[in-house]
């Protein structure tokens, strides 16, 4: 589990920004019983997460025409029994973070995994996202 030091203010970069935290198992599962569309960010510490990940999303979160109902979060290493509740809802993908997720009624919708985060800027990340929104959110 990484430092609580390192984390938080990776942690604040998002829920300064308006998404809640998924802490806990029970959070998850409340947060995607709910009717509607919710953005899920698989935080990381690594660069790619501070680098283009974190800031695509913040983008997008700011400029789309459609929104998701629900902005939420979780941290990879940190946020441990959250995580791992959440990775069921991702199946048949592997464990990976940084990752974004789409859910609409609880159903995974729209999945951009750790190898489709590297490599690319924030401003590629977040036309992915708003492309996702417009199809699936209101």
């Amino acid at each position: 589990m990484y430092p609580e030091e390192i984390v938080i203010p990776m942690k604040e970069e998002l829920t300064d920004n308006g998404f809640t935290e998924l802490l806990s198992p029970t959070d998850v599962e409340s947060q995607l019983s709910k009717e509607g569309t919710t953005l899920v960010m698989i935080n990381s510490v690594c660069g790619c997460s501070a680098g283009t990940a974190r800031p695509g999303v913040l983008l997008a979160a700011a400029n789309a025409a459609k929104k998701p109902d629900f902005l939420t979060t979780s941290f990879a290493g940190f946020d441990v029994d959250a995580i791992k509740a959440l990775r069921q809802h991702l199946m048949p993908y592997p464990p990976s973070s940084p990752a974004i997720a789409l859910f609409k009624n609880g159903q995974l919708v729209h999945f951009i995994e750790r190898h489709q985060i590297e490599g690319r800027s924030a401003q590629m990340i977040a036309q992915n996202l708003i492309g996702a929104f417009e199809q699936y959110c209101n």
